[in-house]
């Protein structure tokens, strides 16, 4: 996308350092073959390891250390978050604290890699298929190390429980839109109570032997343009009238365009991606932001 070819990402440290002011809301900082079968991995139901989080609700107010213009929304942008019939949150570093890849990639001894090729999908700068397949290719996972992998569970990012939590009593459907893998994925639609059809992520194959046999290329998330079109088969599939998507990249801005969301609120508490920031309609550090604005 035009404007997001380079740029810097600065990590965020997501935790409660407060900074207020009198008029403005506390922000906390910081292959193919004809034998290849989809093996289903197990998912976690114990969500109690991460309820822990507890939001005392305050006041929407106005940061005074960020440079950008949008961490206030305007009456528009509050009416459609508001009003909205559903909620996208792309999950690596919006949902979950970590980008899953990486953290998988690390596992199997191929981290620096394919983080690299992972800085460049999130920017823009290369195709996301072909970074997709490039990191996987690097990855060359066995269906054990990805059950093994899974033993650990994922790391929710503070508040978001309650957000989605939230979402739900003000009968707002929650999806998770991510260009993840499905089997990383399914954990985190368990403990927040999404149901497993609400997701739109890729899937990864696996061959008869447990070899990996890449992805499924049919997953609208696996390749370029990929966000966009899956908020609009949801809208499409439910007669939505407004959709909002929430998440920190390139891919999760670009899901706002015509026919897909109508709002993009870029959470910057984990991951802060400048160009991104500055094209959002709403910028967020800390969840109980929007918790707030649905009081």
């Amino acid at each position: 996308m035009e404007g997001l070819m380079s740029f810097r990402a600065n990590s965020v440290r997501a935790v409660s350092r407060q900074q207020s002011s009198v008029l403005v809301p506390t922000f906390s900082s910081k292959i193919t073959s004809t034998r290849v079968s989809v093996h289903p991995i197990g998912m976690v139901r114990n969500s109690r390891l991460f309820n822990s989080f507890v939001a005392s609700v305050q006041p929407v107010v106005a940061s005074a250390v960020t440079p950008f213009d949008n961490t206030l929304p305007s009456k528009e942008v509050l009416d459609v978050w508001q009003n909205a019939n559903a909620v996208c949150f792309d999950v690596d570093s919006t949902v979950c604290i970590d980008e899953g890849i990486d953290e998988f990639a690390e596992f199997c001894g191929a981290g620096k890699a394919v983080a690299e090729w992972t800085a460049r999908a999130m920017n823009g700068s290369v195709p996301f298929e072909d970074a997709l397949a490039a990191r996987l290719s690097l990855i060359n996972p066995s269906l054990s190390q990805l059950q093994d992998f899974l033993k650990r569970p994922p790391r929710l990012s503070p508040g978001i429980h309650l957000l989605v939590k939230k979402l739900k009593d003000e009968k707002k459907d929650v999806y998770l839109v991510s260009g993840g893998f499905r089997q990383m994925i399914n954990p985190v639609a368990s403990i927040l109570g999404v149901p497993i059809e609400n997701i739109f992520a890729n899937q990864m194959l696996f061959g008869s032997d447990g070899e990996c046999a890449g992805f499924d290329k049919n997953e609208p998330t696996s390749r370029s343009g990929g966000k966009p079109t899956a908020v609009q088969q949801i809208k499409k599939a439910h007669g939505y009238k407004s959709v909002v998507m929430i998440g920190d990249g390139a891919t999760d801005l670009e899901a706002r365009m015509p026919g897909g969301a109508d709002l993009f609120i870029c959470y910057g508490g984990v991951q802060l991606r400048e160009p991104v920031a500055a094209k959002a309609d709403w910028l967020v550090f800390n969840f109980k932001d929007l918790i707030n604005s649905l009081e």
